[in-house]
């Protein structure tokens, strides 16, 4: 596949793709990081591809990985600018994804970590064709009033996050759950007992019974 973002690539054994799943890793980690979700996904989900890019950028304080958007300024009008800047990329991105393999939004699946999970919500609520299902693991809601404003689609999500996690606090999956609800989107989420800033095998399994929900496995 020709994309302009590095990927990496799980294909089905199947010939006929009928399903794709994106995957959007966090600050400082890389496509081939996030695609280890595969392992446990993908022989119960056949004639699925898997498409992990790496970033734009490199990470500023980890050079051998990737961001969507930099940190090292918490200024959030500059972090929502950078935001922005990389939605566009993605979007750029995911339509080359669907030129190459002819499919729509809804046959696709976003799903993303940390900072990956803020891009996936972002993209997710404002493309003008809905996708399949937004899955989100231990992220949050950029910003709350920006995304207010641009809310095109009401793309089903699933939320998870680790009830330990230190690097994007807990409370993020309470505040975004009630974003969703007062703009009657549809939302589940699930709250990890004993669970830091990572995606354990119960948050994997659990997003991997809703994807089969909403792509109709």
């Amino acid at each position: 596949m020709k994309l302009s973002l590095k990927s990496t690539v799980i294909k089905p054994e199947e010939k006929e793709i009928k399903r794709v799943i994106i995957l959007l890793h966090g600050y400082g980690g890389d496509g081939e990081d996030i695609s280890l979700l595969t392992l446990n996904w993908k022989r119960f989900l056949p004639n699925t591809i898997f498409i992990c890019p790496n970033a734009h950028e490199k990470c500023s304080i980890n050079p051998s990985g990737y961001q969507w958007f930099d940190l090292s300024n918490d200024d959030p009008h500059y972090i929502l600018k950078e935001s922005l800047k990389a939605e566009k990329i993605l979007n750029e991105y995911i339509n080359e994804v669907k030129d190459e393999l002819k499919i729509s939004n809804s046959e696709i699946c976003l799903s993303g970590f940390s900072q990956g999970c803020m891009m996936a919500i972002n993209l997710g609520l404002t493309s003008y064709e809905k996708y399949n299902c937004i899955i989100g693991f231990s992220g949050k809601i950029i910003d709350h009033k920006n995304l207010s404003k641009r809310i095109t689609s009401k793309t089903n999500t699933l939320l998870i996050h680790g009830d330990s996690d230190q690097i994007v606090s807990p409370t993020n999956l309470l505040t975004s759950k009630d974003f969703f609800l007062r703009h009657k989107i549809n939302i589940e989420t699930e709250m990890i007992n004993n669970c830091e800033h990572n995606i354990p095998m119960e948050a994997s399994s659990l997003a991997l019974k809703f994807i089969k929900k909403n792509l109709i496995i």
